[in-house]
């Protein structure tokens, strides 16, 4: 596919008339894809596309487009020359945009990702003696994911990985479930096999009586994936220059009052380099390994998109047009995942988090709901399933002065994302332990 689309990018070249400049960007995948219910197959199939995406440019003039390319090569030539037209017509009538940026230094990459995953049969062969028996809903998706760059400067990249994630709930009745997932490259039968006597564990504590706690303020522990719900509402205006600019992030009293900071261990980065997304974005430009977010607790660096870099006279790292970030990574803190219920005591054991929003966004204050599995659980033994609750909390507080520590055991979780093509976003996340967590009702 690599020598295909850059075929292809040779060929847009041939095609540019005087003074344009195009970019090209592909992504693609090879997905094999089960449903599960019931703990049974209930739908498998296998996805090919490619998405090729067109950028023309003359002057500061631009305008983009999209196809699906069909693999054949005339058939595709043909669609893109129609493109083309249609982007020179529609570029006529577009304003000159002054903040276009695009690389025009050539930087060629090249990341070949190793595919270790077993054939999808071989997979469901590990899969289905576990699950049986138990009412077990999920989807497994797994396969190849390429992205590919060219521009008219003879700048040419390429990525390419090969996930697979496995995203689950074990059901009791109505609400009450356990949800888990397993993602990573190297598929390893008891790992899933570890994790789904974990679900199970815990189902069996869901059939006991639920207990019920006033609103106040509890110890709690957030496993990952609780932690993760909290980056992914951080993500969306925390991170970017535009955001901090505009004064809309929720980040923006570490910028501008100095006592305002997180716990020392909280280290967050964007870590590109062990994540699923290609380290060259649309524009052309090459992303650093890493850029660190926050730093021991106090704010480091933003993403900074071409737009942004262009608006405010800064350089561009490579951040996506959102400035949104793909491959988060806490660092891990000195707690133990076997001390997290001795050392919770007395408390609440939180597994999933959902509907999470601000509820004062200058104060990075946030409210959400609990789901799926959380506990209630006294002297360092879970010993009952807690009722759904609503938290009410300042990130200050929760990652900040009132965080215990984090777990020394990371997860890497990837996005489940796959409404048009599979996410490459993901996180490699300790649990949290945080004293006096706020449950409003």
């Amino acid at each position: 596919m690599q020598d295909y689309f850059y075929n292809l990018a040779d060929f847009i070249n041939s095609k540019l008339q005087s003074e344009e400049v195009y970019l090209c960007e592909l992504i693609g995948e090879q997905s094999d894809f089960v449903r599960f219910n019931q703990g049974s197959i209930r739908q498998a199939g296998k996805v090919e596309q490619y998405y090729l995406k067109i950028e023309l440019i003359k002057g500061q003039y631009h305008a983009t487009g999209e196809l699906t390319l069909g693999l054949a090569t005339e058939i595709d030539q043909q669609r893109i020359t129609a493109l083309l037209t249609e982007l020179r017509e529609k570029r006529s009538h577009l304003p000159a945009d002054p903040y276009l940026l695009y690389a025009t230094e050539k930087q060629s990459t090249e990341s070949i990702g190793k595919n270790q995953l077993p054939d999808a049969e071989e997979m469901i062969t590990d899969i289905l003696p576990t699950i049986k028996n138990h009412d077990f809903v999920g989807i497994y998706a797994a396969g190849g994911m390429f992205t590919g760059f060219a521009n008219s400067f003879g700048q040419r990249n390429w990525h390419s990985s090969y996930p697979f994630n496995i995203d689950w709930s074990i059901y009791h009745n109505t609400d009450k479930a356990v949800k888990s997932a397993y993602a990573g490259f190297d598929w390893k039968a008891t790992t899933f096999q570890d994790k789904i006597t974990q679900s199970v564990a815990q189902l069996e504590i869901l059939k006991r009586k639920p207990h019920t706690i006033k609103p106040g303020k509890y110890k709690v522990y957030l496993s990952p994936s609780a932690v993760h719900e909290i980056l992914l509402l951080l993500s969306w205006n925390g991170f970017g220059l535009k955001a901090q600019r505009t004064k809309d992030s929720s980040l923006l009293r570490m910028l501008t009052e100095p006592r305002q900071n997180l716990s020392t261990k909280i280290t967050l980065l964007e870590n590109t380099t062990e994540g699923i997304a290609p380290a060259f974005q649309s524009q052309g430009f090459i992303k650093p390994p890493q850029v660190t977010f926050i730093s021991a607790g106090r704010y480091d660096s933003a993403l900074v998109s071409p737009r942004s870099a262009k608006e405010y006279q800064v350089n561009t790292n490579g951040g996506n047009e959102e400035e949104i970030p793909l491959s988060f990574d806490l660092l891990a803190g000195q707690l133990a995942v076997k001390e997290v219920l001795k050392t919770l005591d007395t408390g609440v054991y939180v597994n999933n988090l959902w509907y999470l929003n601000y509820s004062d966004r200058v104060a990075c204050r946030m409210t959400g709901m609990t789901r799926f599995a959380t506990f209630w659980v006294e002297n360092g033994e879970i010993v009952a399933p807690l009722n759904v609750m609503r938290f009410d909390e300042t990130l200050y507080q929760l990652l900040g002065d009132k965080l215990v520590d984090l777990t020394t055991e990371r997860e890497f979780i990837m996005d489940t994302d796959s409404y048009e093509r599979r996410s490459n976003r993901c996180a490699n996340l300790p649990g949290a332990l945080v004293e006096d967590f706020t449950f409003t009702l």
